[in-house]
C-alpha cells in the first residue's frame, strides 16, 4: 500500500511528461551520470550550449539588425538522432542554419517508456542575437512552460490561440475541448462557440496543433500541411489570410447524374492588442445535393429565388438544376476585462450540451447578432440579440424579407464541481406585433420576457423559457438535459386529455469520452421529444424560424427521435458514425390540409385540428431513419482542411405520400476536400 501511495504522489508532482520510473528523458552526451530527475535540465543546458557554439548568424540577418526569436520544433528519435520538424522564421537563411547545426549534434540515448525507446518532441526558442539565449528547451506537451517561454505574439505560428476569436464550432473538434473542460472545476460548456482565450487555461490547443506539424521542406508543403497562407505579425498585432474550400462530388440513387458542391472562399482574421479580435469569411458556392435536400431547399421558395440551401441561405438558379448561393460571415470580438466579452457580427450561435438544441441551434443560415457574455464567480450570463428573416412568399413585401427580432438570455450556474444548471428565456417580436411599433421592452438584458408578453398581450411576442442541466458522473462521463416550455397550462399537463396548449420539448442525453479506455473515442446517446404546436404561434410572422429553417431543432415540432453518435480521432485521422431513428407528424396534403397537426412551425396554431386528443407524431405520421458515416484525414489543421469520404442512408416513410411529403429511400455517397469550419446538417 505504501508503494502505491508513493507512486501516486510521483504521478502528480513529477515535472516531466513520463511518470515515476516508467519513462526516462533522453540522455544527452555528458549527462550519463546525472540523476533521472535532473536529466531534463541537463539535456536543455548541454543541447543549448552545443547549438549556440555552432550557430552562425547569416550575414544578411546581421546587416538588417534582426532581433527576435525563432522556434525550432525537433524530434529526438527512438534511435537517438535529432530531426528538425519545423522552424518558425521569416528568414530562410536562419531556417537553413538551424537545420545545419542540428545535423552536427551527437547521437544520444533516446527517451524510453517501460524500457522501450520512444520518440520525444521538443521546442527550442533560439534568440537572435545569440547572447540573449536564456530560455529553456521544453517538451512540446508541457503546457505551463510553453506559455511562460513564448508569451510574445511574434514568436508563434498560431497567434489565434492567444486571441478573443471564436473556436469554429464543429462537433468533432468540440468533443475534445469539452472533455478537458469537464475535468475542470468551474467551466461552462453550453453557450457556444467558445473563445480561444476562454479555454486556454484548460486545454493547450497550441501544443496540440504543434504536435500535428509535418516535416515539410518546401514553402508549398508548409502552407498546405502546417501554416496559414499569409501571416503578418508584430509584438501586439497579427493578421492571417487563408483560402477555404468545400469541393465535393457524389451520387445518390435518384435520377440526378451526380451531386456536387463547389465552394471557394477567403478567411481573414486578426487581433489588435490583447483585447480586440476580428474575423471575416466570404464564400462563393454552387451545388446540387441529394434529391431530398434539393426538394427541401425549394419548399416555401422566396420570390425571385430558386430556393434556400439548408443552413447557408438564399440561392439563385445555376445551370438547369443547381443552386448558386453566396455566404458572408464576420464578427468583432472585444474583451475589455476578464468579466465581459462583446461580439457583433453575422454568424451562428448554439446553446446546449447536446447534438440538438431546443434553445438555439446552428441549423439555420447566418444572421446578424450582438452578444454579451458575462463571467464571474460560478456564473456565465449570455445576452444574445439577433435579427432574423422570414422569406416565405406570404411574408415578403416589395421584394424585401420580413424582419423579426429575437432576444435571448441564458444563465449558466455551476452549482457544484459536477453539477451545472442553466436558465433560458427568449422572445421573438417584430414591428407589426405592437400597435405602437417595435417594443423596446423585449430587449432589456435582464427582464423576464414572459412577464412582458403577458402585460403586452400574447400576440405581441413569442416567448419561451427553458431549463438545462448537466451532471459530470466522472471526468469522461456526463449526462445532460434540456426542458423548454413554449406554453403550458399546469392544471392540464397530467389530465390525460392531450390539451393542445401544453407545448413543450424535452431532451436527455449522455457522452462517454475516451470510451472503453480508447483515446479519442467519444460515444453519445440522445433522446429528443417535442409536443405538437411547440415553436409555432398564432401570428405566423412570430414563428421560430429563419430563412426557412427552425432556430432550434431542425425537425420543428411534433416528433421524437433517438440519436447515437460515435466519433474517433487520432493525430490527423478521424471517423464519425451517426444513427437517427424517429417519428414526426406532418400535415396532410389532401382534404385534411386545412388543419395544422402541430409539426409545421410556420403554420398558425389557430388552425389546429383539435383542442384535445393531441399526441406526439399525430397527423401524417412518418418514420425517419438516417445512418451517416464519414472518415477522413486533416491536410491542414489551420483551416481544418480535410480529405473525406462519406455515405448517408435515409429512409423516410410517411403514412400518406403527397407532392411534398413522400416516401423516399436515399443512399448518398460523397467524397471531397473541405475546410470544416461549421456544422452542416442534412439529417432531416
Amino acid at each position: 500500500m505504501k508503494n502505491i501511495i508513493l507512486l501516486f504522489s510521483l504521478l502528480i508532482v513529477t515535472s516531466f511528461s513520463a511518470q515515476a520510473q516508467l519513462s526516462k528523458p533522453p540522455v544527452y552526451t555528458g549527462c550519463e551520470e546525472v540523476q533521472i530527475d535532473e536529466l531534463n535540465g541537463c539535456f536543455s543546458e548541454k543541447l543549448k550550449a552545443d547549438v549556440i557554439n555552432e550557430f552562425k548568424v547569416p550575414e544578411n540577418v546581421e546587416k538588417e539588425g534582426f532581433k527576435g526569436t525563432i522556434n525550432a520544433i525537433f524530434l529526438v528519435t527512438k534511435e537517438g538522432d535529432f530531426e528538425i520538424l519545423y522552424v518558425n522564421s521569416v528568414y530562410p537563411e536562419l531556417e537553413e542554419e538551424v537545420k545545419r547545426v542540428f545535423q552536427t549534434l551527437p547521437k544520444i540515448q533516446p527517451a524510453t517508456f517501460n524500457g522501450r525507446a520512444v520518440d520525444e518532441r521538443y521546442q527550442f526558442p533560439i534568440a537572435i542575437p545569440l547572447s540573449d539565449n536564456d530560455k529553456k528547451v521544453v517538451v512540446v506537451e508541457e503546457k505551463k512552460e510553453i506559455e511562460e517561454e513564448i508569451p510574445n505574439l511574434e514568436n508563434t505560428l498560431f497567434p489565434e490561440f492567444q486571441s478573443e476569436l471564436n473556436i469554429p464550432f464543429v462537433h468533432q473538434e468540440y468533443d475534445d475541448i469539452i472533455y478537458h473542460l469537464n475535468k475542470s472545476e468551474n467551466t461552462h460548456t453550453s453557450s457556444k462557440p467558445y473563445l480561444f482565450n476562454e479555454v486556454k487555461p484548460y486545454i493547450d490547443l497550441e501544443a496540440k496543433r504543434t504536435k500535428m506539424l509535418k516535416k515539410r521542406e518546401t514553402w508549398g508543403g508548409r502552407k498546405l500541411h502546417n501554416e496559414h497562407l499569409a501571416l503578418v505579425k508584430g509584438k501586439d498585432f497579427w493578421f492571417t489570410l487563408n483560402p477555404v474550400f468545400d469541393l465535393q462530388v457524389g451520387k445518390d440513387n435518384s435520377d440526378v447524374d451526380y451531386t456536387y458542391n463547389n465552394t471557394r472562399g477567403l478567411q481573414i482574421q486578426g487581433s489588435i492588442g490583447k483585447k480586440f479580435s476580428f474575423s471575416t469569411s466570404f464564400y462563393e458556392s454552387q451545388g446540387r445535393f441529394a434529391d431530398y435536400v434539393n426538394d427541401y431547399a425549394k419548399v416555401r421558395t422566396p420570390p425571385e429565388s430558386y430556393g434556400v440551401v439548408p443552413g447557408r441561405g438564399r440561392a439563385k438558379k445555376f445551370k438547369e438544376d443547381s443552386f448558386d448561393y453566396p455566404v458572408a460571415e464576420a464578427y468583432l470580438s472585444f474583451t475589455p476585462s476578464k468579466f465581459f466579452n462583446f461580439q457583433f457580427g453575422n454568424g451562428k450561435n448554439f446553446i446546449g450540451d447536446g447534438y440538438r438544441s431546443f434553445f438555439l441551434s446552428d441549423v439555420a443560415s447566418p444572421y446578424p447578432f450582438l452578444k454579451i457574455s458575462t463571467t464571474f464567480w460560478k456564473i456565465k450570463y449570455t445576452n444574445l440579440w439577433m435579427w432574423m428573416d422570414d422569406v416565405r412568399p406570404s411574408a415578403v413585401t416589395n421584394d424585401s424579407n420580413f424582419r423579426k427580432y429575437v432576444a435571448m438570455h441564458h444563465l449558466s450556474w455551476n452549482v457544484t464541481k459536477r453539477f451545472n444548471i442553466g436558465l433560458f428565456e427568449s422572445v421573438i417580436t417584430n414591428e407589426e406585433s405592437s400597435p405602437n411599433g417595435f417594443d423596446i421592452s423585449f430587449f432589456n438584458p435582464i427582464i423576464f420576457y414572459r412577464a412582458v408578453e403577458f402585460n403586452r398581450g400574447s400576440r405581441s411576442g413569442n416567448a419561451n423559457i427553458g431549463l438545462n442541466m448537466k451532471y459530470r458522473i466522472k471526468d469522461n462521463i456526463s449526462v445532460y438535459t434540456q426542458f423548454l416550455i413554449d406554453e403550458m397550462t399546469t392544471s392540464r399537463v397530467f389530465d390525460g386529455t392531450g390539451y393542445w396548449g401544453n407545448k413543450f420539448a424535452f431532451q436527455l442525453g449522455g457522452k462517454y469520452y475516451n470510451a472503453f479506455k480508447v483515446d479519442g473515442l467519444m460515444l453519445q446517446g440522445e433522446f429528443n421529444w417535442v409536443r405538437p404546436y411547440t415553436f409555432s404561434h398564432g401570428e405566423t410572422k412570430l414563428n421560430s424560424g429563419h430563412y426557412n429553417q427552425p432556430l432550434a431543432h431542425l425537425w420543428g415540432g411534433n416528433f421524437y427521435e433517438v440519436i447515437g453518435i460515435a466519433r474517433y480521432s487520432k493525430d490527423r485521422w478521424f471517423g464519425n458514425a451517426k444513427l437517427i431513428a424517429g417519428k414526426k407528424g406532418f400535415d396532410f396534403e389532401d382534404e385534411r390540409s386545412e388543419f395544422s397537426y402541430g409539426g409545421d412551425i410556420w403554420r398558425s396554431y389557430d388552425d389546429r385540428v383539435s383542442d384535445e386528443g393531441n399526441e406526439v407524431g399525430q397527423g401524417n405520421s412518418t418514420d425517419i431513419f438516417i445512418a451517416d458515416f464519414q472518415g477522413g484525414y486533416v491536410l491542414n489543421p489551420v483551416t481544418n482542411l480535410q480529405i473525406f469520404g462519406g455515405v448517408t442512408f435515409r429512409n423516410f416513410t410517411p403514412d400518406v405520400s403527397g407532392d411534398v411529403i413522400s416516401k423516399n429511400n436515399t443512399t448518398w455517397f460523397t467524397i471531397g476536400l473541405r475546410s470544416s469550419l461549421f456544422n452542416w446538417y442534412f439529417d432531416f
